[in-house]
């Protein structure tokens, strides 16, 4: 039996459509369905329990299972209830870590490339207390998810007892299909492709930065495929332990990722620049890009989909089908 929390979210519900797609039923969800429309993210699925976050621990007991697959969090970088964020995104990820080292179970939870803040110390996985300490998160989700790192890289400097595998990983810009409950925190491409469809403009920000053109700020986009793929492999390698970055490894402009719309649906690019909000100017990232040297070091081989065959397979197969669900 397998635990997938966040399972009726954007990333969970695709691993667990992987799973079932592997000839496994006897998938557990966690998660609160809520009024969003998220359960469609699971009606295609198999699942041998649903339970809510507020009931798993005592759900757990006595259970045995192979692993848990921990993506459940507040995901929102807007987040502002400090109390809430701690207790769903650290809290409850320490008492999942401490009864997967109590009952031997595996442990493969979601990390964030938000624990980088804006990157001044670069975007390479060093999973060590010394380098996790100096990282300086922007915001409160990002800080929460560096907090659960820290906490783990503790334990294993001194050496504590950990689950048979554990596995952090840093997950940078995923997009793809099941995302849509996720309101402003989806993809720019999922937000915007009903104007890319219409013909009508799509608006991008201008740059507020010398020497950086309008649309050209640059983030680490991932297909959700292959963040899937990276945790299927990492379940059939039991003795992969660590933190690690999940990205391409090459960043790519905003500007980049809609013409890849307009280009899947042979569409003539229609895109106006807005200035960005002054609020938001100081803390905006201009450029993210995952270092996977260690992932691949560890063995994984799976490769990335450039953008614009992610971009094609998410608009043909998804985006632009009256079933936009996995």
């Amino acid at each position: 039996m397998l635990l997938v929390t966040g399972g009726a979210g954007f990333i969970g519900s695709n691993v667990v459509a992987a799973l079932n797609e592997a000839g496994l039923a006897d998938v557990v969800v966690c998660d609160f369905l809520g009024e969003e429309g998220k359960w469609r993210n699971l009606a295609k699925r198999q699942l041998a329990d649903v339970v809510p976050p507020t009931e798993l621990m005592d759900w757990l007991q006595g259970r045995k299972l192979d692993a848990v697959i921990h993506m459940g969090a507040i995901s929102e970088t807007t987040a502002t209830d400090g109390d809430l964020v701690i207790e769903t995104n650290f809290r409850l990820s320490m008492r999942l870590l401490d009864w997967c080292t109590a009952n031997n179970v595996r442990f493969i939870y979601a990390s964030s490339a938000a624990t980088y803040g804006e990157g001044d110390q670069g975007f390479v996985d060093d999973p060590s207390l010394d380098a996790l300490k100096k990282l300086r998160p922007m915001n409160l989700y990002g800080w929460s998810k560096s907090l659960f790192d820290l906490a783990v890289a503790e334990r294993v400097a001194k050496r504590a007892k950990m689950p048979p595998q554990w596995v952090g990983l840093k997950f940078f810009n995923v997009f793809g299909p099941n995302e849509y409950h996720k309101g402003t925190m989806m993809s720019v491409l999922a937000k915007r492709f009903d104007d890319v469809r219409a013909g009508r403009n799509v608006q991008l920000f201008k740059s507020h930065r010398d020497g950086i053109a309008d649309g050209d700020q640059r983030r680490d986009f991932i297909y959700v495929d292959d963040v899937v793929r990276v945790i299927m492999w990492l379940l059939a390698s039991p003795k992969v332990n660590g933190i690690f970055n999940v990205g391409t490894g090459k960043a790519r402009s905003f500007k980049d990722l809609i013409l890849s719309a307009y280009a899947a649906l042979g569409a003539k690019p229609n895109i106006e620049y807005i200035d960005m909000p002054e609020q938001i100017r100081g803390s905006y990232q201009y450029f993210t890009q995952a270092t996977v040297d260690r992932l691949q070091g560890a063995g994984y081989n799976g490769g990335f989909t450039p953008l614009e065959d992610a971009v094609g397979a998410y608009v043909k197969d998804f985006l632009d089908q009256p079933d936009r669900y996995r």
